[in-house]
Formats: C-alpha cells, structure tokens, sequence
C-alpha cells in the first residue's frame, strides 16, 4: 500500500490541539506499519520549521522517532515540502531516512503514474504579490542569511505568527471553489503528460474529483483527519479518519 498524507500542521493551536493531532498522526502511524511500502508527506507536516545548520526546532519527537522507526523497517518515507515547511535541510534525511523533494513530481506506483505535489506556488500567473512572496520566501540567500544574522527563538517566534496568519486565511475559504486553479492545472498538464491521479494537499478541502482527470485533494488535520490510499491494485481512495 502506498499513503499520502498533507496538512498535519503540527505544533498548531494551542497544547490540547497539539497533542490531539499529534496522537492522531502517531496512531495512523502504526495503523499503516503492517501494510505500508511507502509513505508521502505531502507538505506542511510541520506548522513551522526553519533548519539552521546545527539548530532544529524543538518538539516532535515522537512523530520523527516513529517516521524513522519506519524508515528502519523498510517503508519508503518521501517528504514534498510545503509552504510551512519549505525551509527543511537534510536533518529530516540524515536522522530519520526520509527522501526530500521541493518540487512537484510524478511517481510510478502500482502501474500508475501519479503526479504529487503540495499544490502551493501553482498556477499563480495572475497573483503577482504572491509569486513575489514566494521567490522570495524560497531564496537560498535570504535562507541563509536569516540563519546568520537572527536568532532561532527570534525566529521560530516570528514563523509560528506568520504560520498561523496563513492557515487561518485556508480556514476561512471553505468551498469548493478554492480547488478551482489546480484543477485546472492538471486539466492543462494532462494534456501533454500522462497521469493517472493527481494528489494535492494545501487547500485544507478534501475531495475527490472524477472526470477528463482523477484529481485528489486532502484536507487538514485539524479539522478532520484524513489521508489518500493507493493498493497495489492500482486503486485509489481518499480515506476519513474515525468517520
């Protein structure tokens, strides 16, 4: 079996919602060590995190002990990095054998070809502060010279804020409309690659879209929990979580 999950936000909310989601994601952990020959992380595991070269953030021991615990056993675990997530380094690959990517890509799994992306900085030619934002955002340079000049509790401090501003401004658009651009990229994509499913996250709306293109969005964990299965058959589900 193959699992794609997006959207946990840890260290979001205040400590009861942290620990809620927290035990949620650990016990869909041990849920899947039976079956699992690979596990994607398809952005924004993490609410906040900004890697230093000697200096990680502080919590989520027990997912990233159990993320290489699985990693040990043998399951395949790729991460697609997200928009709270863009700033990783290879800390995540040394410790904890998980398989890095910062870009959108398209894995053959089970005969079918599936194209996997978080789904943020995607078909955004007519938001021009928000392109601007990104390459911003995504400059090695600025990267490295934050880590230089400021301190990480400065820092941390500062990316918790703007995180929680960001996954607010996702709470607010509840509506199937928000899917709108990355439909109609992979309707445009599909054109001139073959792909059998599309797999989103960013969006915080969960949904299943069967028509010219399968196309699959995961919602949030805080709202409610949820992932994307794809058995060796080469059948694909978007799965709810105590539902």
């Amino acid at each position: 079996m193959h699992y794609f999950v997006s959207d946990i936000h840890l260290g979001a909310g205040d400590a009861a919602t942290q620990r809620r989601v927290e035990r949620a994601f650990l016990d869909f952990l041990r849920k899947i060590e039976s079956d699992a020959e690979t596990l994607f992380l398809v952005g924004d595991i993490f609410d906040f995190w900004f890697e230093y070269d000697e200096v990680v953030p502080k919590g989520y021991t027990r997912v990233l002990g159990r993320l290489a615990e699985l990693s040990d056993k043998g399951v395949r675990v790729i991460m697609l990095t997200g928009n709270h997530d863009m700033w990783i380094g290879d800390y995540l690959a040394r410790e904890c054998g998980i398989s890095l990517f910062t870009k959108p890509r398209t894995f053959s799994l089970a005969g079918k070809e599936v194209f996997v992306a978080h789904g943020d900085n995607m078909n955004i030619k007519g938001q021009p502060m928000l392109r601007f934002m990104n390459r911003v955002f995504r400059s090695r340079g600025l990267r490295k010279v934050a880590s230089w000049l400021v301190h990480p509790d400065l820092f941390v401090r500062f990316g918790k804020w703007w995180s929680g501003k960001s996954r607010k401004s996702h709470g607010a658009e509840q509506s199937a409309q928000v899917l709108e651009p990355l439909i109609d990229y992979a309707m445009e994509y599909g054109k001139s690659n073959k792909v059998d499913y599309y797999v989103f996250g960013h969006l915080h709306f969960a949904a299943d879209i069967t028509g010219a293109q399968r196309i699959l969005f995961m919602g949030d964990w805080h709202t409610r929990p949820n992932y994307i299965s794809l058995d060796n058959k080469g059948e694909i589900k978007l799965v709810y979580i105590n539902s």
